[in-house]
């Protein structure tokens, strides 16, 4: 159906789903969560040691972001993107969607972001870490790595600086894979983390509500086709000018601006 059944026969299977829904839904999913289950600590941070400890690795993610309209109607817009990690200091991501077609490389000197639509480019000298170089292009670029929390080595800190509740949601299947499905509380956001079961404790599904915004703002983010030994290329991370490409400039924040960027965590300090 691609319209809104409003008649008494679609009212009541719409009640009827809802109350299918519920009655399968986990107990502590119904309840409110009270403190932090030890339990749900430990299965977030076997994930993000597990991540932190990869010498390099592929994923593929598939995101969604929502806008928030002064009526309150809702927006969502969706990027697609491969990214690739050799720590402690190289990147490259491409990002494809509604509204955006661009490639992120840090070779572990320089930062740069290429437009391909617009054949355009900006580079900047970088830290020589990723977790440095992920702080400054954040704070002083607004260039944000999506789920980017989840790259840096002390990840765990950062997700739980400030949650005041948090418990196992149950087991769930993402994209095929069996995780146990994790939420999260703090004072501006909830958030969810699905993790895969097993030896290999990869992410692979994180979706962030900012509670403090009209319409409860959300990004999704699932993450697909890892690859934690994978080969590179050599001088893959590196940055070479298309001939057809223009130079520009970053525009840096101003003093005490904030980024525009997708709901946060809120961990980061």
């Amino acid at each position: 159906m691609t319209r809104l059944d409003r008649s008494p026969g679609g009212r009541w299977l719409s009640s009827v789903l809802v109350a299918v829904g519920l009655a399968v839904l986990p107990a502590a999913a119904l309840a409110q969560a009270r403190g932090i289950d030890p339990h749900a600590q430990a299965i977030l941070k076997g994930s993000t040691d597990y991540l932190a400890g990869l010498k390099q690795f592929s994923v593929d993610t598939q995101s969604t972001i929502e806008v928030v309209l002064q009526s309150g109607q809702k927006l969502q817009f969706d990027n697609g993107a491969s990214a690739s990690v050799q720590r402690p200091n190289k990147l490259v991501a491409r990002r494809q969607g509604d509204l955006i077609d661009q490639v992120f490389y840090y070779d572990g000197k320089r930062l740069t972001l290429h437009n391909l639509g617009e054949k355009y480019y900006a580079t900047v000298a970088a830290p020589d870490t990723l977790e440095a170089m992920l702080d400054f292009a954040r704070e002083s670029m607004d260039v944000i790595v999506p789920a980017g929390d989840l790259l840096y080595r002390n990840a765990f800190e950062i997700l739980m600086g400030d949650v005041t509740s948090g418990f196992v949601v149950g087991k769930a299947v993402v994209a095929g894979v069996r995780c146990d499905h994790l939420a999260f509380r703090n004072a501006d956001v909830d958030w969810q983390i699905w993790v895969q079961e097993g030896d290999r404790p990869l992410p692979r599904k994180y979706v962030i509500t900012s509670t403090q915004v009209a319409g409860a703002q959300q990004f999704v983010v699932v993450m697909t086709n890892w690859n934690t030994a994978p080969k590179f290329a050599e001088g893959m991370f590196a940055f070479v000018s298309p001939e057809d490409a223009k130079k520009t400039d970053f525009l840096p924040l101003s003093a005490g601006s904030a980024p525009a960027q997708a709901p946060s965590t809120g961990g980061k300090k």
